[in-house]
């Protein structure tokens, strides 16, 4: 999961405005990355010989930190527990993040583009992570079902709408 090139230079000569200035809008992943991983498995290895179906909870998080004018990390933040009534089976905790490079995007575009299609981009790799840390925890891989970031967007920015917020503020954090 290194760099996957820098987007922005990549767009710099496709379209100039006057004087040579750059005024396209620009969006890409620079690269992604793990940035805090924790596995639990505190009752193994009793744990491998319980009978009972876990309870499985998934708790996604969004959140934007700004590295400069023109790029941000975008943290994708899965935390992944299976408990039964005999105790905890495993605790995954994952940060996935990505470098975000935007250019002469308007700010509700960028947040949008910050919150959800950045999370819809990043979502495979961390997904693929939970995955062999729960195999690798001697449990089956826990496959996260596909999640529609778009979708809970909108959802979001409804629900701050009623609530009366001002339209242009878009919806902070959490997925």
């Amino acid at each position: 999961m290194a760099s996957q090139g820098n987007v922005l230079t990549d767009l710099d000569n496709q379209s100039n405005g006057p004087n040579g200035a750059d005024t396209a809008p620009a969006a890409g992943i620079i690269s992604q990355y793990v940035k805090d991983l924790s596995v639990e498995n505190p009752n193994a290895p009793t744990s491998y010989q319980w009978q009972e179906q876990p309870q499985v909870d998934i708790q996604v998080n969004i959140a934007s930190n700004k590295v400069n004018d023109e790029v941000f990390e975008v943290e994708l933040k899965i935390t992944a527990s299976a408990k039964c009534e005999s105790g905890t089976m495993y605790l995954v905790d994952l940060s996935y993040c990505g470098l975000v490079g935007m250019r002469n995007v308007p700010d509700d575009a960028a947040h949008m583009f910050q919150y959800a299609e950045t999370p819809r981009l990043l979502f495979p790799f961390a997904r693929a992570v939970i995955a062999e840390a729960t195999r690798d925890a001697g449990y089956p891989p826990l496959v996260l079902d596909p999640m529609d970031f778009g979708q809970l967007y909108q959802q979001q920015l409804a629900a701050r709408q009623q609530q009366g917020d001002a339209a242009s503020q878009p919806p902070q954090g959490n997925a």
